[in-house]
């Protein structure tokens, strides 16, 4: 079933209704994820290691998450979009209350991995199901409010995450957000049938769906997106990650202190992401997303200067924005990607994002023992070569009637 004719059996306004829920879901999802980087020195008071050892748990969430995405695209495609999803809204509110049962550094680590895996399913059917009921042309706003909940829940699980450790503890948060997941997914209840009439299960062979992977990765616009989609999100997460021990270190802000200094990271995209997307869908990916690949980088430079903590958010902020002007215009071009199987193609989308999150964290965790300053230095220089390289490779990204214009040029 195309996209038009699952428009014609729902109102837009039903529509609307599911996009706003499944962002808030997404919000939730990114909450409880980065609820754990600023409250990294905490847990390494609380079980008595280092931050290092406790930094690990944020790959564990994110790499067996990024992993687990490629069966649930598989899935999708064979199953059906709700049963998945709703599957795995269950495993997320149960494996994220389990958590708070952890006694021990690795048992926390294996709860994460859990979740990691059972919360896989969510958000890539939700880009899935705005790939599927919003035409390429219009699709920038929708995704637009999908990954600006993603920065909401960066945003606000930081800060609150911090804010809140002391005075209901780390395991009262994991529970307070397992409960809210239960409640999300009695709230898709009523929409279940739109969500499931998105995306019918297209059958074939397993091998066959397997080889889609490989040809997701076969064309120069496949591969340079998802390379993007690996390399960016390595970045954002390297850097994110370790904010909360280089603010504690470098100015030696407690958990309050550190929360409210994070803030400005996601509130850009929470605010504007609908807007960014808009500006995608006019003037063409091909603009913005050299433009959000630099302002990381300058982000990243920047916080390597001895600059005064005042200006702390505002750097905090231009990474936000950074993110908010890459991601979701890279997830705009994977949605034309799968044909038939769009759930393979997202499913490949959110792998990369999450293993290099987590990979992301890993490396910038290995890279710090030399100190943040070289850390970010060579963080910074990465981005900012890539971002020269997608001024040619993403050129070509452009409105339909933007790309009419520039082939009329003389040349």
């Amino acid at each position: 079933m195309n996209s038009n004719s699952v428009e014609t059996q729902h109102s837009d306004a039903q529509r609307e209704r599911v996009l706003r829920l499944l962002s808030l879901v997404t919000f939730f999802i990114f909450f409880q994820a980065y609820m754990v980087a600023p409250i990294i020195p905490r847990l390494a008071q609380v079980f008595g290691v280092s931050p290092q050892q406790v930094g690990l748990i944020v790959p564990a969430y994110l790499i067996p998450y990024g992993v687990a995405t490629l069966v649930c695209g598989l899935l999708a495609d064979r199953l059906g979009l709700w049963r998945l999803m709703a599957a795995s809204l269950v495993a997320f509110a149960v494996l994220t209350a389990l958590t708070a049962t952890a006694r021990s550094v690795e048992e926390l680590a294996f709860w994460r991995s859990l979740t990691g895996i059972g919360a896989s399913g969510v958000v890539p059917l939700a880009l899935v199901f705005v790939g599927r009921l919003y035409p390429f042309e219009k699709r920038g706003r929708p995704l637009g409010w999908i990954f600006g909940a993603m920065a909401g829940g960066m945003a606000f699980g930081a800060p609150f995450g911090t804010v809140l450790e002391p005075y209901l503890g780390w395991r009262a948060l994991f529970v307070s957000v397992g409960v809210i997941g239960a409640v999300m997914l009695s709230l898709l209840m009523p929409h279940r049938q739109l969500i499931a009439d998105a995306l019918q299960a297209t059958g074939g062979s397993f091998r066959g769906l397997v080889l889609g992977y490989r040809d997701l990765l076969s064309t120069r616009r496949g591969a340079r997106t998802y390379a993007y989609v690996f390399l960016n999100s390595m970045f954002h997460s390297g850097v994110f990650t370790w904010l909360g021990v280089y603010l504690e270190h470098r100015y030696g802000l407690g958990p309050v202190g550190i929360g409210l200094a994070l803030l400005g990271y996601g509130i850009p995209g929470f605010i504007f992401g609908p807007l960014i997307g808009r500006a995608a869908d006019r003037y063409g990916r091909g603009r913005l997303i050299p433009l959000g690949l630099a302002l990381g980088a300058l982000s990243a430079a920047a916080l390597m200067a001895d600059m005064p903590l005042i200006a702390i958010p505002l750097a905090v902020a231009v990474l936000s924005f950074g993110y908010d002007m890459t991601q979701p215009l890279f997830a705009g071009i994977v949605t034309t990607l799968g044909g038939q199987r769009p759930g393979q193609a997202m499913g490949l989308n959110v792998f990369m994002l999450f293993v290099g999150f987590g990979l992301g964290s890993l490396v910038f965790g290995e890279v710090l023992r030399l100190g943040f300053a070289p850390a970010l230095a060579a963080f910074a220089g990465v981005e900012l070569v890539i971002a020269l390289f997608a001024l040619a490779l993403f050129r070509a990204e452009m409105p339909a009637r933007a790309a009419v214009g520039q082939a009329t040029k003389p040349t």
